[in-house]
């Protein structure tokens, strides 16, 4: 009964993840303007994401626009693009996987080692879909940090950390956990 509510579980966080990271992979506020200077009427909120660019206009109208070329993009964008897209399909696999591994298990007891492979695939791909989130949500923040900090970069350049990134963080986390539950089994 403990290993059912395990699964469970599991397959909860899978999900929430695989959630998380399309909403994160989405989301427009990867990088947000940062408002550092004295003057506290600002107008204008600037957010960067991976698919477009959108302004907010003293909260009341936004304004976003798609990237217009893939090939004038930044390599490292591009790399990070295709990252978040290979980190969705994964996780859907990894959670159609478990869904099956879950549903079967009590149902098969002949054949104990067929489903434990189906579990066993699904908290792999859990786990390698956490460490792909990781990297172009961490790789972006430790930018961004590194950026705000230095003073060569002008004032008006300067971000803070996106609301995106958490979610990736929350969610890479999640599907990490979600993985080492399938993999203990």
């Amino acid at each position: 009964m403990a290993c059912c509510a395990l699964q469970i579980t599991g397959l909860i966080f899978g999900g929430v993840g695989m959630v998380g990271i399309l909403a994160a992979a989405a989301m427009p506020q990867w990088r947000v303007s940062a408002h550092i200077d004295s003057n506290i009427v600002v107008f204008e909120t600037i957010w960067e994401g991976l698919w477009m660019d959108c302004i907010s206009q003293m909260g009341i109208r936004l304004q976003c626009k798609f990237y217009d070329s893939i090939l004038a993009l930044p390599p490292p964008l591009e790399a990070f693009r295709a990252l978040m897209c290979i980190s969705v399909l994964l996780s859907i696999i990894a959670f159609l996987m478990a869904i099956v591994g879950v549903k079967y298990t009590h149902r098969t007891k002949e054949d104990p080692q067929g489903i434990s492979v189906f579990i066993l695939a699904a908290g792999v791909a859990f786990l390698l879909t956490g460490v792909l989130v990781l990297i172009p949500v961490s790789w972006t923040g430790g930018n961004i940090i590194r950026d705000f900090y230095n003073a060569e970069v002008p004032t008006p350049l300067k971000r803070e950390l996106g609301a995106a990134l958490y979610v990736g963080w929350v969610s890479a986390a999640l599907l990490i956990i979600a993985g080492a539950m399938y993999c203990s089994f």
